[in-house]
């Protein structure tokens, strides 16, 4: 249920990708580029509404905050079948972000209630596992309702996917938080968590990394599409060529879940955002020496892609451990750093798009970089430690 809550995110942005060029022909979107606003705009709507969502989470309960928050995903999807203007569909894609970040919140917040430390770790790994199945089919589902229907459908399949899940979680989701604390809880309280997970350096650093880790992502997602029409001129098998990326993240994930416990959540991310690092900086000096090519190209991405799953359950349990009670609001703050940072380190990455996959790879050195150099920091130059 965890993993279908998140799911509704990653549905949001992949099955969108190979409409991107449809719905930029028919909205008559002039510049290029432009069509990847379709997912920047819904990132960043997604990323600061979490610091109103978990305090909500808190006070409220975790139950009335999702339903509140399924209901406007499903409302928006359908206002996007009906938008007849570029500007108008890219404000409905913002408050669909927007309410997206009150599934993910209190997706988070449950997984915390009940675990903690490496067990979260491994919870977090198995949902992303069936998470990332999402962005291995999602492109495919785009292309196929593309074969059969407009674009305008892809964004009634959302609808749909929210309906799904608004029905299940009123029928099976217990509520996981204690009403008499929560009732107990002031405004002032609130701020005070707020400031509470700011302050705390371990949660604070794992979130500035994690967002700096998640805009190499947000770069890739950004631009895929054009990649991979363009570039390597792989337009009709779009959604394998992406499904095999995302399968590597995911079974990543099946990776992190065995190993977590054993080895622990700091030595193993660690050593994967290392191994990020050196993978794309070879990356980028084989495409300047020998140029755009597929046989570089894709087992980069691969193996980059495989760090990403050792690196984000890793760094989210990290910064979520020290939180204990006020889970829902560190949810929010770390979602609020790690998407609103991403989204826009991302959308810096596709605006560079210049028809070859240099800016990509520079992005993602200059970035695994700064994570690496923030991590370093935080744990006070002590890198693999238990």
């Amino acid at each position: 249920m965890v993993a279908g809550l998140m799911a509704l995110n990653a549905l949001a942005v992949d099955i969108m990708l190979p409409a991107l060029g449809a719905i930029a022909a028919d909205l008559g979107v002039a510049q290029a580029n432009d069509r990847q606003l379709v997912i920047i705009v819904y990132v960043l709507g997604f990323g600061a509404p979490q610091l109103f969502f978990g305090p909500v989470a808190d006070r409220f309960g975790r139950r009335p905050t999702l339903f509140v928050a399924l209901g406007g995903y499903i409302l928006t999807g359908i206002v996007c079948v009906w938008a007849y203007r570029f500007d108008l569909l890219l404000a409905a894609r913002f408050a669909q972000g927007v309410f997206a970040a009150g599934c993910r919140v209190v997706a988070v917040a449950v997984v915390r209630d009940a675990t903690a430390g490496p067990a979260m770790a491994r919870i977090m790994s198995l949902v992303m596992t069936v998470f990332m199945v999402v962005p291995i089919l999602a492109p495919g589902l785009g292309q196929l309702i593309l074969f059969v229907g407009p674009w305008r459908w892809c964004f009634g399949a959302l609808a749909l996917s929210g309906t799904v899940m608004l029905v299940w979680t009123a029928a099976r989701l217990p509520e996981s938080t204690d009403a008499a604390e929560r009732s107990g809880q002031t405004l002032g309280q609130r701020a005070a968590a707020y400031l509470k997970v700011i302050r705390h350096r371990r949660s604070m650093g794992y979130m500035v990394a994690g967002g700096c880790v998640f805009g190499a992502l947000f770069g890739f997602l950004a631009t895929s599409d054009q990649i991979f029409r363009d570039v390597f001129h792989q337009g009709d098998t779009f959604a394998l060529w992406f499904a095999g990326v995302a399968g590597a993240m995911s079974v990543s994930n099946l990776i992190n879940a065995r190993l977590v416990l054993d080895i622990g959540t700091r030595p193993l991310s660690h050593g994967a955002l290392v191994a990020f690092v050196v993978i794309v900086s070879v990356g980028l000096v084989l495409t300047l020496v020998f140029g755009d090519r597929l046989s570089i190209f894709y087992p980069t991405l691969i193996l980059a892609f495989m760090c990403f799953g050792l690196v984000g359950p890793n760094f989210n349990a990290t910064a979520m451990e020290p939180l204990g009670r006020i889970a829902g609001t560190g949810a929010a703050a770390f979602g609020f750093v790690t998407t609103t940072g991403s989204g826009l380190l991302g959308g810096v990455i596709g605006r560079a798009y210049d028809g070859t996959t240099v800016p990509l790879f520079a992005g993602y050195v200059v970035l695994g970089m700064a994570a690496l150099v923030v991590v370093f920091v935080t744990e006070r130059g002590r890198l693999f430690q238990p």
